[in-house]
């Protein structure tokens, strides 16, 4: 069997024209994946929230310690990433096999353009695997059965499914606390839930005009309070401290300067499977 699946079929098609979260995400950070319709939108965002990058930016560092934490102390050797997004170095793969060369990840998303970028979340150490499963996170089952995940993953194993900066995206009429427990029913007890959620509660003002600049490109958001947050753990062990925003979950002091409360619009937290 080899270290890698690729993705079959590589006929691709995407719209240039219009903005992609994935993208304006990457514009943001950053990157080099993007087209002037994601500059445009990126740019009128920070306009509005001149934060949005030290948001994003900590997001990303939360994703990081998450999961070298699941990996190193506790001692997961299997991810299943929903919505893994335009490859941005050090992917989850890259930072579980710096702790535990054996890791495998299973990566899952449905924009045309991660499918394109893929081959840079497929280099897994000749140890470990990776796969790329090219499905939407609200049909579970497509996850589930698929051959990449069934070939690459073993259930009798604890799994860390990894769910970040993407339910925000998701209205209440998709039910992602339900499509998230329909993803972690079949993961055996010690597996873990690692989440980052979008908030408003700290930035109303400045996050609602993000929101509404993302709406306005048909993108929609659904923003939520701690408690609905939670909502998403219930059943599960949590992880100390439990959820926070995302820059008060196990800091490692590796940011530069202070990150002030009102520019973070993420709640991250880590829960145990019982």
């Amino acid at each position: 069997m080899p270290a890698n699946e690729q993705p079959t079929d590589r006929t691709v098609h995407f719209d240039t024209e219009t903005a992609h979260a994935a993208r304006i995400y990457d514009y943001i950070l950053g990157g080099k994946d993007y087209y002037p319709a994601d500059q445009e939108a990126g740019d009128a965002m920070c306009r509005e929230w001149p934060a949005l990058p030290v948001h994003m930016r900590a997001n990303r560092d939360w994703m990081n310690r998450a999961v070298r934490w699941l990996a190193a102390e506790a001692g997961i050797r299997q991810f299943l990433d929903i919505g893994s997004g335009i490859p941005t170095s050090p992917n989850i793969h890259e930072i579980a096999q710096s702790a535990a060369p054996d890791a495998r990840v299973v990566y899952v998303d449905n924009d045309p353009l991660v499918l394109t970028l893929s081959e840079e979340l497929l280099n897994s150490t000749p140890q470990g695997r990776t796969a790329y499963v090219e499905a939407d996170m609200r049909d579970p089952a497509a996850v589930l059965e698929s051959p990449a995940f069934r070939e690459t993953l073993d259930l009798g194993e604890p799994v860390a499914l990894t769910v970040v900066a993407i339910v925000h995206f998701m209205l209440d009429e998709h039910d992602p606390v339900g499509i998230v427990r329909r993803l972690l029913e079949p993961l055996p007890s010690g597996s873990y839930l690692a989440m980052s959620i979008g908030t408003a509660e700290f930035a109303p003002a400045e996050v609602g005009r993000v929101a509404r600049e993302y709406a306005a490109r048909d993108m929609p958001m659904r923003l939520r309070t701690h408690a609905e947050a939670a909502g998403f753990f219930e059943g599960l062990d949590l992880v100390e401290p439990g959820i926070v925003q995302v820059h008060k979950w196990h800091p490692d002091g590796a940011g530069t300067g202070t990150i002030r409360d009102e520019d973070i619009a993420m709640y991250g937290a880590v829960g145990r499977k019982p």
